[in-house]
């Protein structure tokens, strides 16, 4: 906190005004600490009486609360989503019973936030982040829920999200990334992950091989670990699977909507958080069968129909490019695949570039629209240095729908198109709605 006595000559009014004050208002766009998101809170009379859901993890958490969220609308009830960041619009980021809310509601939101940091002796600044937590939380408590999903935003023991005491835990994969905030190893990362625990209140671990501090600090807070392999476990053939847990099981389920072979141990992590809230959010098998049938999630290996055929996916990180690799390595064969590809400067891209490598023909490198960004151009310079094979070509472009116009134009009807990378990179091809593509050759 700080003195910060100067006020707005005018408050903001729409949605956008509010985002653009709260990117000014903080000196650190990542501020790590919850003290002064809870001192807002508090001012806020800010709490949940429904049951509330955490989820944190490197990768798959945005799959794991959708699929939560279908499962539980499904039932019946209730429910509010709040995930970041967003694809195109900030309004994405908070779902009340699988709907997007509004940009005024989100703009009256956010101005009942600024009441309450401003109020005392003291202002309190807040990061974008932060603001746009609160005033997430502020419509959720408005809105009689019967739970509420909350997607940590970064690590988990100091993000916003944590201020809110979970009834169930979830941690997903646990991997390296954001090491400048959360620690050089997984063992660290872990740790800061494990923070969203609490004593006597289950916490599912589907990671199926957690790093040690996940374990350690579950036996130290007193948590009733739910742990992959141990108390809950899933098998399938190429028709279906199963799932069981303590006791509960789940057999015949049609693999979730949601593609790629990483989903199913989001998927049974989802059922055991179910499965251990059951005496306070009972659901039935068909309310499992039908929410995983038709749960949606744009950009997680999206696989969009057309001529030539489209990926979408937010691949950021190594371990979440790997899993990409894998599942473009199951799909059909394609003559040439392009690749457009955009990224943050901090992100390790050696190791994301040289898993792509060997399924890629042709790479369309793209500038993003944020300063943390690494340029087209730099991309390029670290796919060069890995000493690409030969006959593969690479291009730079100013952003990803030019880079995917490239693409489209070079491409034969039975290629594919993958665009991976920065939430900035997929949400840039989708900005005018959901692309179908119908190669050249097919106009003419």
């Amino acid at each position: 906190m700080r003195d910060n006595r100067e006020r707005m000559p005018t408050q903001p009014q729409t949605l956008s005004d509010w985002l653009a004050y709260c990117e000014r208002l903080h000196p650190k766009s990542i501020d790590l600490g919850l003290e002064r998101v809870r001192l807002v809170a508090q001012r806020m009379g800010i709490a949940f009486a429904c049951a509330v859901f955490t989820v944190a993890g490197t990768n798959g958490k945005g799959s794991t609360c959708a699929m939560l969220e279908a499962i539980l609308l499904q039932a019946g009830y209730r429910t509010g989503v709040y995930t970041s960041p967003h694809l195109v619009h900030y309004e994405e980021r908070l779902r009340r019973c699988g709907d997007t809310v509004s940009a005024d509601d989100w703009a009256s939101a956010f101005a009942r936030v600024q009441a309450a940091r401003l109020q005392g002796d003291e202002d309190v600044t807040l990061t974008y982040f932060e603001f746009g937590t609160l005033a997430a939380m502020d419509l959720m408590q408005r809105s009689a829920l019967d739970a509420v999903i909350l997607e940590v935003g970064l690590g988990g023991r100091l993000d916003a999200v944590n201020i809110i005491d979970a009834d169930c835990a979830i941690i997903t994969s646990v991997d390296l990334d954001h090491m400048e905030f959360l620690g050089a190893d997984r063992e660290r990362i872990g740790f800061e992950k494990a923070g969203i625990m609490r004593t006597g209140r289950p916490v599912v671990v589907s990671d199926p091989m957690p790093p040690q501090s996940v374990l350690d600090h579950a036996l130290e807070v007193g948590a009733d670990l739910w742990r992959l392999g141990a108390d809950f476990n899933f098998s399938g053939d190429k028709q279906q699977w199963g799932w069981a847990g303590r006791g509960r099981r789940y057999a015949g389920l049609a693999y979730p909507a949601l593609r790629g072979a990483n989903q199913l141990l989001n998927a049974s992590g989802v059922l055991a958080a179910l499965t251990a809230l059951r005496e306070r959010l009972p659901v039935t098998a068909q309310a499992v069968r039908n929410g995983l049938a038709m749960v949606e999630l744009p950009g997680r290996f999206q696989v969009l129909a057309g001529q030539p055929s489209l990926v979408l996916d937010v691949a950021h990180n190594p371990h979440a490019v790997a899993a990409l690799a894998a599942n473009l390595d199951a799909m059909a064969y394609a003559p040439t695949t392009h690749a457009v590809f955009g990224a943050m400067a901090d992100k390790d891209l050696a190791p994301m570039l040289a898993r792509m490598g060997p399924l890629v023909e042709r790479w369309y490198f793209t500038d993003l629209p944020t300063p943390r960004a690494a340029t087209g151009a730099q991309l390029h310079a670290h796919w060069q240095a890995l000493t690409p094979r030969k006959g593969v070509s690479a291009s730079v472009h100013a952003d990803p729908q030019q880079a995917l116009d490239a693409a489209i134009a070079a491409a034969d009807p039975a290629d594919r198109i993958v665009v991976f990378g920065s939430f900035f990179t997929v949400g840039g091809v989708l900005v005018h709605g959901t692309p179908r593509l119908q190669a050249k050759h097919l106009n003419s």
